[in-house]
């Protein structure tokens, strides 16, 4: 009997490719890129490894696309949907040093989750997170600054610095007291920022 060929609509190939690269972010947030290999990563999507060169040129094309689309869907479902002005981003914040965000790393935020190695990573990489993280800052500096928003660019990346490496180091932390009382800390520290920027 002639074997036939099974050909896929191009929906099928597209919803396959959004799903490795999905899963492949909550894997990357998760363990890290270092540790996923391309079998775990493949493994997730339920593909083989072969699979992964029909839709990536490597793991590395791979890891860039997945990481643009964490930075995407970060800015899509949070600050998007943040209120406008101070209490968007009073929204945003609480959202960030809840200890729900910290404890879910999968699910969780890239930049807390990734941003060492993302600094060691290709440039394609580096530069898919630069683009990602400039979308988040203008949307904080949106509500910083609504009628200059260019004039808080930088007190917008100065805060998500902030955030991110506040989370990062309560994730490391083995006093779960003293953990949560840094989210704390860093809520405080964060809407101090905000208020010290719409008085200046």
């Amino acid at each position: 009997m002639e074997e036939r060929l099974v050909r896929y609509p191009k929906e099928h190939k597209h919803q396959t490719r959004q799903r490795i690269i999905a899963t492949a972010g909550r894997r990357l947030k998760q363990d890290g890129i270092d540790g996923s290999g391309v079998a775990t990563l493949m493994k997730d999507a339920g593909l083989t490894n072969g699979t992964l060169y029909a839709y990536f040129t490597s793991k590395d094309d791979l890891v860039a696309t997945a990481v643009a689309d964490q930075m995407r869907a970060q800015h899509e479902n949070i600050v998007a949907q943040a209120a406008p002005g101070r209490a968007g981003l009073e929204q945003i914040i609480r959202w960030y040093f809840s200890t729900d965000q910290r404890d879910d790393i999968e699910d969780g935020c890239p930049n807390a989750a990734l941003l060492a190695e993302i600094a060691r990573s290709t440039d394609t990489t580096r530069q898919a997170y630069t683009q990602g993280a400039l979308t988040l800052i203008d949307g904080f500096a949106a509500r910083l600054a609504p009628h200059d928003p260019p004039s808080a660019r930088l007190k917008a990346l100065s805060l998500l610095g902030m955030m991110a490496g506040t989370v990062q180091l309560s994730r490391a932390l083995t006093d779960r007291q003293l953990a949560d009382q840094l989210l704390q800390q860093g809520s405080r520290n964060a809407l101090a920022l905000i208020d010290a920027e719409q008085h200046n």
